[in-house]
């Protein structure tokens, strides 16, 4: 079995400054932080995947990249699942592109859906996770910090494994979808 979701990796530089932005929140030591190489943009968790149907959904995927032509986002400020007063993951969202983002994570719904993949039930929030909280009751205070706004291109999507391992979890892209729609 493979964990796996469908997610986006923005530029390098654009993890680095989110998650040096983070680790300046004065409330930065109640979370754990997710390391720079591993922020993304999830649009579809798929969860534990039996190795024989990672051919299906990428065969599923293929059709997304014709419909979509590269775009742009800009990072916008820190937030908190399920709420600023009782903050469990620590995010920045997406302001400029966010709703191309919901379009392309419906249009994953959708492809994925007779491949046996339930549909998601909440609406999508485009984010970046940046940390989950060490306790249970933290509360999120962001005045003081706002992340640099970032901007960059998504370009495509990517099909990706999450492997547990003694240094924590390891991400690797099983398949890239471009888009590639002109």
């Amino acid at each position: 079995m493979a964990r796996t979701f469908v997610g986006i990796f923005p530029p390098q530089d654009v993890r680095e400054a989110l998650f040096r932005a983070a680790q300046d929140l004065r409330t930065s030591g109640d979370f754990r932080f997710v390391s720079q190489e591993k922020i993304h943009l999830t649009l579809k968790f798929l969860g534990d995947v039996a190795e024989e149907d990672l051919d299906t959904i990428e065969k599923a995927l293929q059709p997304i990249g014709e419909g979509h032509d590269p775009f742009e986002v800009s990072t916008s400020g820190f937030g908190a699942f399920p709420s600023e007063k009782k903050a469990r993951i620590l995010w920045t969202g997406i302001e400029q592109g966010s709703e191309h983002l919901r379009t392309v994570a419906e249009e994953v719904d959708n492809l994925l859906a007779p491949a046996g993949f339930e549909r998601e039930k909440r609406p999508y929030v485009p984010h970046l996770t940046l940390g989950r909280a060490r306790a249970r009751r933290t509360e999120l205070d962001t005045p003081e910090t706002s992340p640099p706004t970032r901007h960059f291109t998504v370009s495509g999507i990517d099909l990706v494994k999450s492997a547990p391992g003694k240094n924590g979890v390891t991400y690797s892209v099983l398949a890239t979808f471009p888009f590639t729609a002109r």
